[in-house]
This record gives structure tokens, sequence and C-alpha cells, in this order.
């Protein structure tokens, strides 16, 4: 029975690796997801020194070790409000306001495998989205400028981790995971930028282009005593190949690397029912030249695609993550928390960043989990980021016509998750 469980949990790994690729986009801390599995959506997103179920080696794969034999499949509903107002140009019919939300549902498979193969041994493989960035706007905001057509830019980014880690005694996990990075992207309505690029055929209007990549995460859990559990993990930059379709775009020929990010946690077991925790995550977006590079590269001899030139101008972020789970009952567990992260886009970078509002701070989150009997739960997860707006004064550059460009966000998620015990 064991063995064809997990053989079916393997087909449908499988099945979900395909599934999940095309699909995958959000924007949340930056773009990346603030949380991977439903459990962890639940309670602000923490994970690092928290594992709560399979999908606990994309946060930290020390943790996998404490996590019980099971499977899990789940799914999140993403809705972002997305919008863009142009104020104080000078250039004929480009002042107004714009929607960015021509495309308004986004659904994000995902799946996680534990197993422990010997007492000190736990294997594990999981495929979530990273993270991603959709805008869709039917009405150009770059039209009076010589856009054509609808505007906007579709990123998703695919995981797909295989973990192992190793306990040095109880209370001590050490995790690495091998990860297989693979990306989607298409840009829309950027014609006004082709004179300010190295390559204007290959800058806009190219249909969906794909890269990959390898990298690593590596991370530590430890149980200091029944209360206190402490965790650390950090995950190398991805360095993918190029989006050739988009080399006239994206600095150095269409290269989109993925950024590297650390973070450290504590959990703290404060009564038999109550745990509360935090996690504080470091994303460092301006190692990655394409998201990084600000706007006035252009201005400094540097074209757009160019070795050095110009990107989103997107700064490092800092998250912190303060949560709570209460169990009343054995068949019952209620979460909650509240994240808030640093502002990645400066206000003087906001004009670029109409493609990619991911302005959003704030989060707080629900969820709660049911155990269907000894082997079956079902989780479900809601968080709300709240509506934020960069205004970006003086951003336009004045070779196209000065003024603010001033970029919304706000964003819905409800995941629901069904894990077996294996």
């Amino acid at each position: 029975m064991r063995k064809t469980t997990t053989t079916r949990a393997l087909g449908w790994a499988g099945a979900l690796t395909l599934v999940v690729a095309p699909v995958a986009a959000h924007a949340t801390n930056g773009y990346f997801s603030h949380g991977y599995g439903v459990k962890a959506q639940g309670i602000a997103g923490i994970g690092i020194a928290l594992p709560q179920d399979a999908l606990a080696a994309a946060s930290n794969p020390g943790g996998i070790a404490f996590v019980p034999n099971e499977v899990e499949v789940g799914v999140s509903w993403f809705r972002p409000s997305r919008s863009t107002e142009i104020v104080g140009n000078g250039v004929p019919g480009a002042n107004g306001q714009y929607s960015g939300n021509a495309t308004k549902d986004f659904f994000i498979p995902e799946f996680g495998l534990n197993y422990t193969v010997a007492p000190a041994v736990t294997l594990n493989f999981a495929a979530f989205g990273n993270g991603g960035m959709n805008t869709d706007y039917a009405t150009n905001p770059f039209g009076a400028f010589g856009g054509k057509g609808s505007a906007g830019v579709d990123l998703s980014q695919l995981f797909v981790a295989g973990s192992i880690a190793w306990k040095a005694n109880p209370q001590n996990s050490l995790g690495a995971s091998v990860i297989f990075a693979y990306q989607r992207f298409k840009a829309e309505g950027l014609g006004a930028f082709a004179p300010a690029s190295i390559d204007p055929g290959a800058l806009t209007n190219r249909g969906y282009d794909s890269s990959n990549g390898w990298g690593v995460r590596l991370g530590w859990t430890g149980q200091l005593s029944p209360e206190w559990t402490l965790g650390a993990t950090w995950a190398s930059k991805v360095s993918t190949s190029n989006f050739n379709k988009y080399a006239g775009l994206f600095a150095g020929g269409g290269s989109f690397d993925i950024p590297s990010n650390f973070g450290a946690g504590v959990a703290f077991r404060a009564t038999p029912e109550w745990t509360l925790a935090l996690d504080v995550q470091r994303i460092l977006y301006s190692d990655v030249p394409a998201v990084g590079n600000p706007l006035s590269n252009l201005f400094l001899g540097r074209p757009l695609g160019s070795s050095g030139g110009p990107g989103f101008g997107w700064q490092n972020v800092t998250a912190a993550k303060i949560g709570a789970v209460y169990a009343p009952t054995k068949d019952w567990i209620f979460r909650g928390g509240y994240s808030y992260s640093q502002q990645p886009i400066p206000a003087d970078q906001t004009f670029f960043n109409i493609l990619a509002p991911g302005v959003v701070q704030n989060h707080l989150t629900l969820g709660l989990t049911w155990k269907n009997g000894d082997n079956g739960e079902l989780s479900a997860a809601y968080t709300h980021a709240f509506r934020k707006t960069v205004d970006g004064s003086g951003s336009i550059p004045p070779s196209f016509g000065g003024g603010n460009a001033n970029i919304q966000l706000e964003e819905n998620v409800f995941g629901v998750a069904y894990a077996w015990k294996l």
C-alpha cells in the first residue's frame, strides 16, 4: 500500500511540474512569493524555523527532517489589482488612469513529497511557483509615446527542488536542495522604447520565451529545547540562460537571473496549544542587472539590452514576518500572521515599473487545518496585501515629456491543500 501511494505521488509530481510552469505568476515581497505551502501562507509565509508540511524545503531544507512522511497537493487563487496614473506629462494624450487588470485571475498549483528513508535521513521533492509578475494594460500607458496595441509583461518562475536533510542528532538537522528553475516571459506594447534599444527587433511583441538554470539552497533547523526552535537558510543566485527573444530589453542581451536570498527564523511553543513564530528574509534584487540597474543608465550611453543597460531599478529588501498557530483540539489548527517588506521600487524608478508594479508591503493572513482522520488533512489560507501606491515624482524622463508615473498594487490570495500521511 505504501509503495503504491508513493508511486502515485511521484506521478503527480511529474504532472504538476508541467502544469505549474505556465501559470505561476505572483507579486508579493517584490516578485517573490510571501510564503511556500498553504500552511505557511496562513502564518504570513513563515517557515524557516516552523516546518509544517512537505513544502517546507522551499523555505528551509533543514526543516524537512521534522515533517512526517506525506504527500501534499494544493492550489492558490491569486488576484492582483494593478494600475498606473500618469500626471504632469507634456506629451498630448499621455496623462490619465490606466488599468493593468485585463487578466485578473491566476491559479498556482503546488506539490510536495516528504519521506524519511533512514532514521537520520529525509528526502523531499517539491514543485512550487517561486514568484513572477503580470501586467495586462488594454489601454497602453506608453501609447502616447509610440507604443502600439495593448501593453504588459508576463513573468512566471517555477522551482523544482530535490532536497535531503540529515539529523546530526535528534535536535539538529542540516539540509540541502538542488533546485531547477524554469522561467517564461513575454512583453507587449513597448515599441516606444525601440530607439533606446541595442536590438529593437528583440524588444517587444515576440511572444513567450523561456530560460532555465540551477541553484542550491542550504538550511539548518535546531530545537534548542521543547519550546524553542531556530532556523537559518541561504539560497544561491540562479544564473539562467538568456531570454533571446528579448535580448534588446534586458541588460546583458536578455539575461534575467534569479536573485540570491537568505533568512533566519525562530519559533516558540508557549503552551501545548499556542506557537509563536518570526521570520526575517533578505532578497538581493540589485544583484541582477535586469532587475536592479536604474533607468538612468540609459542616459549614460547604455541602451536597453546592452551590458550595464537599464533595468527596473529595484533595490534589496528585507521582509519580516510574525504569526501564531493555535491548536485547540487534535483535529483543528488555526493560523494568523502579518508581514512587512521594504519597498523595492524607489519613487524615481516608477516609469519603467508601470510594467512591474511590485509595490505592496503589508500582508495580513489567516489559515486553518482540519484533520480528516489519521491520514488526511485539509488546509486553507487567505492573504490580503494592502493597497500601496508609489508616487513617482519626476520619474518620467524629460525626453518622454516629464511628469509623474504613480503605480499601485493590491492583492488577494486564497489557497487550499490536501495532505496524505504515508
